[in-house]
């Protein structure tokens, strides 16, 4: 069984050597990874500490993230995140969320 964290755990992790982030409820630490982001250790430090499924999943639409960043980044895995009552929801990222929420944009 893996370690459990809360977001409290996760959120003293922003530094660049101890770099923790979130992705679909699973934590990572990616403090030795951020120098070899290919995006830049800015990408990466925008989102220590926090929930960064939406950065992962949906916000690089054009650039993705390849079977093989799948593969660094469950490397990295520690463990998986134990929401509280108080943590924000978890980000939808389905493809159809998120062309229906451009859809909505769009039109007001």
């Amino acid at each position: 069984m893996s370690a459990e964290y809360t977001f409290v755990d996760v959120k003293e992790h922003q530094s660049k050597k101890d770099l923790w982030l979130v992705v679909h409820d699973m934590v990572y630490s990616c403090g030795d990874f951020v120098d070899e982001h290919p995006g830049g250790e800015e990408v990466l430090m925008d989102v220590a500490g926090q929930d960064a499924t939406l950065a992962f999943e949906v916000l690089p639409l054009d650039v993705g993230h390849s079977d093989e960043a799948r593969e660094i980044l469950n490397g990295l895995l520690v463990g998986t995140l134990k929401r509280t009552g108080s943590d924000p929801k978890p980000p939808v990222t389905s493809p159809s969320s998120t062309s229906q929420t451009q859809s909505n944009d769009a039109g007001t």
